[in-house]
């Protein structure tokens, strides 16, 4: 748990049976219920000993493990020392770049139909803006800002005198072809002096890939269609015959193929591992070290090859928040070890902050309802933290979680056990919503 000083600066974090001592004598006062911070009312930061701790990281596309540890010297033998590294708190970041992407993809989608449409003409914007230097699309800027916020937060929190993060570059011409490459293939590409189209009409002998139709004319094909994510990839492109191209839309292939088990293991032979995730790393990773080093405290770089010799040594599972508690040297060939791996991780889910938009609008794009103008209804805002205390009903009793307002005054509130309306007369509020969401789960 994190602990303050009387005045908020950040102490050394303690055991949750300590807090839970403190909080029952009256030694300290509950800061933040998510993550759990305490402040005490009896004791300053120059009264305290305060050794400092680390700020491990380790960045993912899709979710970010973070580990607040400390390192010591113990005796191990006669004569002999070895240095251990404690968890005191482990963090996983789940971010929300896929529904950024798909909420950016549908917006266009409505743009370039009103364009289309017999509507109210929308000219098309002006494509030869510029783009300030180190601009990145919403999606990946979301990855770096959300990673950058939380742990400028954890170093509000506790004593960190130095952040370690794993400086990880995928080659992603190499992982393309699924073995290593030499220089020469580097320089001339997978196409080099060929087209897409002829290439695939050879590789497929003129045929559909999905019914073998010869002698027709044959569109390029998405296997993974683009609206589920799929790229403009070689791999994931095939040819099919106009009635096929048709049927199977943007369906999965598996689901289109489901009665030509042949045809469909020969067209996933093709397919290869998505490269979406290994480019949003590469894109991001040194946007998110600078925005890091921000904090003014030092930050170290370290390879992945040694956060996972680290972590295989030390006999952790593969989680983001196993591999932020590897990240850095650690010296297991002379007695260094991991001794203390915590049992609970704080799953931090990034939910936004609301939308801008004043109307939901229909599947054609078009506004459907309008919606209520003030985000803050009866003293509470979607996102908030409340603890509810219901009287009677099916959901009586007390209960906690996020809550989502209504302009009539009975707001949605989300529970572990369920989801069920409550009366804003019969809700507290705990905290706040900052775009977060905050669980815990067990390492597994």
């Amino acid at each position: 748990m994190f602990v303050l000083a009387k005045d908020g600066s950040p102490l050394m974090p303690c055991h949750p049976a300590r807090a839970r001592e403190l909080l029952a004598t009256s030694r300290a006062v509950v800061a933040r219920y998510a993550p759990f911070t305490i402040r005490l009312k009896d004791r300053t930061r120059a009264a305290s000993d305060v050794a400092g701790v680390q700020l491990r990281i380790d960045p993912g596309s899709k979710g970010t493990g973070m580990a607040i540890t400390d390192t010591k010297q113990e005796a191990a033998a006669v004569g002999r020392t070895v240095t251990v590294r404690r968890g005191l708190v482990s963090l996983e970041i789940r971010h929300r770049g896929d529904q950024i992407r798909k909420a950016m993809t549908q917006r266009a989608g409505y743009r370039r139909r009103r364009r289309s449409a017999n509507c109210r003409y929308r000219a098309p914007r002006f494509r030869n803006r510029l783009r300030p230097k180190g601009w990145l699309a919403p999606s990946l800027r979301h990855r770096v800002d959300s990673a950058a916020s939380v742990a400028g937060r954890l170093c509000r929190y506790a004593p960190v005198t130095e952040i370690h993060i794993e400086d990880a570059a995928f080659d992603t011409r190499a992982m393309s072809e699924g073995r290593s490459l030499d220089a020469v293939e580097y320089r001339k590409g997978t196409l080099a002096g060929t087209e897409i189209r002829e290439y695939l009409l050879a590789a497929w002998r003129r045929t559909c890939a999905y019914c073998g139709a010869t002698g027709v004319p044959l569109n390029i094909d998405h296997i993974r269609s683009r609206s589920r994510g799929g790229s403009n990839r070689l791999s994931n492109l095939t040819l099919a015959c106009v009635p096929c191209n048709q049927a199977k839309g943007a369906a999965p292939v598996e689901e289109f193929l489901v009665g030509a088990p042949e045809r469909l293991t020969r067209i996933l032979q093709q397919a290869r591992t998505p490269l979406r995730d290994a480019a949003a790393m590469n894109a991001t990773r040194r946007q998110l070290i600078s925005a890091v080093g921000g904090t003014g405290l030092p930050v170290h770089l370290w390879t992945g090859a040694r956060t996972k010799w680290n972590r295989e040594a030390m006999g952790l599972i593969k989680s983001h928040t196993a591999d932020a508690l590897s990240v850095g040297h650690l010296d297991h060939e002379h007695g260094a070890a991991v001794v203390r791996v915590c049992e609970q991780v704080h799953v931090v889910k990034a939910v936004g902050r609301g939308a801008y938009a004043r109307t939901t609008p229909d599947r054609f794009g078009f506004p459907r309802l309008s919606r209520p103008r003030r985000k803050r209804q009866q003293g509470f805002a979607t996102g908030d933290l409340v603890r509810a205390i219901v009287p009677t009903g099916r959901w009586q009793g007390t209960w906690s979680g996020r809550i989502a307002v209504r302009s009539t005054g009975h707001h949605s509130l989300t529970t572990p056990a369920g989801r069920f309306n409550v009366s804003y007369r019969n809700v507290q509020l705990v905290q706040r919503a900052d775009g977060y969401a905050y669980a815990l789960r067990q390492e597994k």
